[in-house]
């Protein structure tokens, strides 16, 4: 039971609860994408996931060479990813029609997550400056947050534009216990979600009461946030009021057991599913799909853990996944939403 055990999610809707076994696999260390269609790195977990696989669509490596890849976004007027490589103290960029990989920033403060807002202007948290900042057209710097209730921020690690111009964004420790991701400090702030407002420009603390969140997705009409919390190894659901500012109902969507991986970085399809970057050794690294009712319902298998994915090519069909050295893509039958 032991070996078994080690392959399965719990995974929790409300009080429901359902385990799901993974059948073991192995990659050699010269990874080569499949040459079978469909490709069985997709796995159909329920029926329902079967539309999103496209039968001539396989994973992909589009760049290797990093330590450790984090907070891809898509850029669709310049046909490029962005994408971080913490310790190497960079932003990688990938060219769309070439296929070139190049430095975009060095050094980037150790950057972590990246993201895009509604005037299409960079937004990043800095591990190593502990802040989140915008990059301007001409391409100059403003700091958005680097301090609540006069004290310092944790290390900023995932963000989200909403609509409404509003950033919100994670602020976990990962970046301070030690020199590989940024410096070693001690932290002066709980592990708060925090909103920054467009027209106080200011933050509040949104979510308080969660142990090291980490990525964080709105539901496609913004009507509902989710939040990886690392601590609990658990998917939280909030809704989100009318105004836009303050959250509600506080809930558990998706709980995994300690030796069913975990989630890092999160995003919605416009079906609501969340496709989350996911790790936890040979059997589970890659990406899980769930539900927008939290259930399991497919799967994308990687050679490497996977910290974050966003979706972009033209049509938004492309899944762009950022796993430890590599990036992956996989061109899907949904779209991401905006």
């Amino acid at each position: 039971m032991k070996s078994t055990s080690r392959r399965e999610f719990l995974i929790a809707s409300g009080a429901v609860a359902a385990a799901m076994s993974v059948a073991p696999r192995a990659f050699s260390d010269e990874w080569q994408p499949s040459p079978r269609y469909p490709d069985p790195l997709i796995k159909v977990i329920d029926p329902s996931f079967g539309k999103y696989r496209l039968g001539l669509a396989k994973v992909e490596k589009i760049a290797s060479g990093m330590r450790w890849a984090e907070g891809p976004v898509w850029f669709g007027d310049g046909r490029f990813l962005l994408w971080s490589d913490i310790p190497n103290n960079r932003i990688m960029k990938w060219d769309e029609e070439t296929g070139a990989v190049s430095v975009f920033r060095k050094p980037s403060n150790n950057s972590n997550g990246n993201a895009r807002d509604r005037q299409g202007r960079l937004i990043t948290c800095e591990h190593d400056a502990r802040r989140v900042t915008r990059t301007e057209y001409d391409g100059g710097i403003t700091v958005i947050a680097e301090k609540y209730d006069g004290k310092p921020l944790n290390s900023p690690n995932d963000l989200v534009c909403r609509s409404d111009g509003s950033i919100w964004f994670t602020d976990p420790p990962y970046g301070i216990l030690g020199f590989y991701e940024g410096h070693v400090a001690k932290p002066q702030l709980p592990t708060n979600v925090y909103r920054w407002d467009p027209k106080t420009k200011e933050i509040r603390a949104v979510v308080e009461d969660i142990d090291r969140p980490n990525g964080l997705a709105f539901s496609p009409d913004e009507s509902r946030l989710y939040v990886w919390e690392g601590g609990a190894r658990a998917i939280r659901a909030f809704d989100v009021g009318q105004d836009g500012t303050k959250l509600a109902n506080s809930r558990v969507l998706v709980k995994v057991d300690e030796e069913g991986g975990g989630a890092d970085g999160l995003r919605c399809d416009v079906d609501g599913n969340l496709w989350c970057g996911w790790s936890g050794g040979v059997s589970l690294d890659g990406v899980a799909i769930f539900n927008p009712e939290g259930k399991l319902i497919g799967r994308v298998d990687l050679p490497e853990r996977c910290a974050n994915l966003c979706f972009g090519g033209r049509h938004r069909n492309r899944l762009f996944m950022v796993a430890s050295t590599s990036v992956f893509s996989l061109f899907v039958n949904t779209q991401g939403a905006v």
